[in-house]
């Protein structure tokens, strides 16, 4: 099936995609996909979703790793998204600390934004995947259909309450494209 121009799925990346931790992500030895993550991604695209990501990092505006690492991260993580037949059609990132107040970070909905400008997309018909309350936050600012995995942060996020109305919740992003496909086909 052709990638259709419409249809995004917008990803968290640490403790969606791959193991978070909470000393950062900060080179691309310590980037370590989680199980069935990429393969889901090939599964979206297979299915004619593209899939953008948007990530918090600010590791770099504290000092913690460069451009250059975070550029290594994403070319490690591009190709082995590849690897199984998985595309990741862009990355966006927020550099800043929260003492920055920028309207990238999220929960502010900035980078979602920028994404769904980009691909000229309707958020209401877009899920946004995250694994902590202010992904939720961000997407649902804009109307973004708002899912939770429970892998990184998820637990924790589901456990401490207040999601946003209609979460979703899956076991990871396995599940979520298992889950959210079968729905489509509905």
């Amino acid at each position: 099936m052709p990638i259709s121009a419409k249809k995004l799925v917008v990803l968290d990346r640490d403790g969606v995609i791959n193991v978070d931790s909470d000393a950062y992500i900060k080179s691309p030895d310590e980037w370590v996909a989680l199980p069935g993550s990429l393969e889901a991604i090939a599964r979206l695209n297979q299915a004619g979703y593209r899939v953008a990501i948007a990530t918090n990092q600010s590791g770099i505006g504290r000092g913690l790793f460069d451009m250059n690492a975070l550029n290594a991260m994403h070319l490690k993580m591009h190709r082995a998204a590849a690897a199984v037949g998985g595309r990741i059609d862009a990355v966006f990132f927020c550099p800043h600390t929260a003492e920055d107040h920028c309207e990238c970070r999220k929960p502010k909905p900035g980078m979602l934004k920028l994404i769904a400008e980009r691909f000229e997309i309707e958020p209401s018909e877009t899920p946004a995947v995250g694994d902590s309350l202010r992904d939720l936050q961000a997407a649902t600012a804009l109307g973004f259909v708002p899912h939770l995995v429970l892998t990184g942060k998820g637990k924790k996020t589901l456990a401490a309450g207040g999601l946003p109305e209609g979460t979703r919740v899956h076991d990871d992003l396995r599940a979520f494209a298992l889950d959210f496909l079968a729905e489509e086909q509905e």
